[in-house]
């Protein structure tokens, strides 16, 4: 136990484990083995309150058993916490024959362990009596956070293994997220800048020694990163797009050069900004994987884009879809900048109750909407007027957000076409329909916007022919579909019949679930379906069997409810129906994934 200032201790662990020392209480940051608890007496400490984790690696976790028997309240990366409380799920899913995930996340807990709660991304919070400031620092992990805090009257920062000394890092393997990629090597450089912006006295690192100056050890880190980026020819623009990473496609409407998926800034007269969308902020290229801990939004252009383009608030954030690329982001703008959320009120309740829905890309945790907007009707805000249409396709839970700036008529499309804006982009899951992209030509010649700005290309200025060319498009991206499907039944684009909502409850065991089963009629004409409805061996269910009437190619819902056992304690639980629809029994379709409390 050495001691570093009057109430800051550093044990020397498998990892460097900290201890804020406030009266005869203390906070940890980092936990390693957990031998610091039978060390704290000499100094003459009583009672660690809290433990904080920088990131998942277990040389800083593999101990944490030890604390949560302590009663010790454990808290993680909100980005990271699956790898701690659900590790189980993570080992049991990882892919390792054929493996091209190079991400050290099997460098992980190998049993879970109970936490407190999460470190959200800039919050500020008192763990006691000790105020610490979350900082998102990707770069060792792509979930990784430094601590800021005040002690001993010193700005110190715990940064984990973003730096371990002037100009090097603990682990260069780590950074290779992707196989034979630098993406971590690219995350760290703008965490490190950002990060001296913030003016730390010290860093104190995970592995290495305490840092006194924090601007020449991370201007040397940057410099040799950088270099190895420039010896692999990754990423040449990196520092440029972090330096400037908006650009003006009209005065008051911007581009970001450097998110995963296109977000655009409307700036207005009073200093206050409105996005379109907000993934993830200045992408630094994909892990493998779509696990929550390899995905990780971020706010580290939004200093650059308040200086260079004077903007004193973001106001508003408006997504065109519910797609993760489009609305990861979007929570911290909301708790961080105070930004309200405005969507689409056909798929904001996707936003709100995610685990309610089986589509592709949903994310993980839920988006409040401050303001749910009606299709087709004008919403005003600041001096612009915007008006929100169905817009079907890529997904059918979609808007074209069409407003007015700068003398020009623009459409928000979101991802509808791709490339030069001549090619459709349809998933099947996202409940696409044959005919989507005829409704969206139609859409587009009745606006006659002079600009289309697009979720990963480049904007499109309108000529009268590109109408004649969607036209076709659309029409033959129906025609093909009907010509290669059956002719006496239409399964819509998905191919099923039927879909269960909610996808992923939560239960308690013995309580009882009720779901809806919501039935396609593929037929031209009305229709009886009967259904059988499905559960594991021990459940219970009220409603074993049900009927209902369809109309001609419609959709009808009907309700059951499921019950588990008393013991029951598993994960994703499968309940189905099994359908029969005109006689014509096409088995089980569709299914909900129940998990335990």
């Amino acid at each position: 136990m050495r001691q570093l200032s009057e109430n800051l201790f550093l044990f020397e662990d498998i990892c460097n484990v900290y201890v804020i020392r406030n009266g005869k209480s203390a906070i940890l940051i980092d936990f390693g083995t957990g031998d610091v608890l039978s060390q704290l007496s000499e100094i003459d400490i009583e009672r660690v309150t809290d433990v904080l984790m920088t990131h998942h690696h277990r040389d800083q976790a593999q101990g944490l058993q030890r604390a949560v028997d302590a009663g010790i309240n454990v808290w993680v990366p909100h980005t990271e916490q699956d790898l701690f409380h659900s590790v189980d799920a993570h080992w049991q899913a990882r892919e390792i024959y054929n493996n091209y995930n190079q991400r050290q996340d099997r460098f992980s807990l190998l049993e879970p362990v109970q936490i407190t709660g999460t470190l959200l991304d800039y919050e500020t919070r008192d763990f006691g009596g000790v105020t610490l400031t979350v900082i998102a620092t990707p770069g060792h992990t792509t979930g990784s956070i430094t601590l800021l805090a005040e002690v001993d009257s010193q700005r110190l920062a715990f940064t984990g293994d973003l730096i371990s000394a002037p100009g090097k890092v603990w682990m260069m393997s780590a950074t290779q997220w992707t196989y034979n990629g630098a993406e971590g090597v690219m995350a760290s450089i703008p965490s490190l800048l950002d990060l001296q912006e913030r003016h730390p006295n010290t860093l104190l690192p995970s592995h290495g020694e305490p840092i006194t100056d924090p601007t020449t050890a991370i201007d040397l880190l940057v410099g040799r990163l950088w270099e190895l980026l420039q010896l692999r020819g990754n990423y040449p623009g990196l520092m440029e797009l972090y330096e400037h990473p908006y650009e003006a496609i009209t005065p008051h409407l911007l581009m970001h050069r450097k998110s995963m998926s296109n977000c655009y800034v409307l700036l207005s007269k009073s200093g206050k900004a409105m996005f379109i969308d907000f993934g993830y902020d200045f992408n630094t290229e994909l892990p493998y994987g779509t696990d929550r801990a390899s995905r990780r939004p971020w706010l580290a252009t939004l200093p650059a884009l308040k200086a260079q383009f004077g903007v004193s608030s973001i106001d508003v954030v408006m997504p065109t879809h519910y797609h993760d690329d489009h609305v990861a982001g979007i929570n911290l703008l909301s708790r961080v900048e105070g930004a309200q959320v405005w969507a689409a009120d056909m798929f904001a309740d996707i936003l709100e109750n995610p685990t309610r829905y089986d589509l592709p890309c949903i994310w993980y945790d839920p988006i409040h909407v401050d303001r749910k907007l009606p299709l087709e009707t004008p919403i005003h805000w600041e001096e612009y007027t915007f008006t929100l249409y169905h817009l079907p396709g890529h997904t059918y839970y979609a808007v074209a957000i069409a407003f007015e700036v700068d003398g020009k008529r623009v459409i928000a499309g979101g991802d509808q076409y791709q490339d030069d804006g001549e090619e459709m982009n349809y998933v099947y899951p996202n409940r696409f329909r044959p005919g989507d992209y005829g409704l969206s030509a139609d859409l587009y010649k009745e606006l006659q916007p002079d600009l289309i700005i697009t979720g990963h290309w480049q904007p499109r200025w309108v000529v009268p022919a590109y109408y004649k060319r969607i036209d076709k498009i659309g029409a033959d991206i129906e025609r093909l579909h009907r010509e290669l499907q059956p002719e006496t039944l239409d399964l819509r684009g998905e191919g099923f019949v039927a879909r269960l909502e909610p996808y992923q409850p939560t239960v308690h065991a013995g309580e009882s679930i009720e779901f809806q089963a919501e039935i396609v009629n593929p037929y031209k004409e009305a229709a009886d379906a009967e259904l059988k409805v499905i559960v594991p061996q021990g459940w219970q269910t009220a409603n074993e069997s049900l009927s209902l009437t369809l109309p001609a190619h419609g959709i009808g819902t009907a309700t059951f409810s499921v019950t588990p056992p008393p013991d029951f304690t598993g994960r994703r639980a499968r309940v189905t129906v099994d359908v029969t629809i005109n006689g014509h029994r096409f088995g089980q379709q569709g299914e909900a994934l129940v998990n335990a409390v």
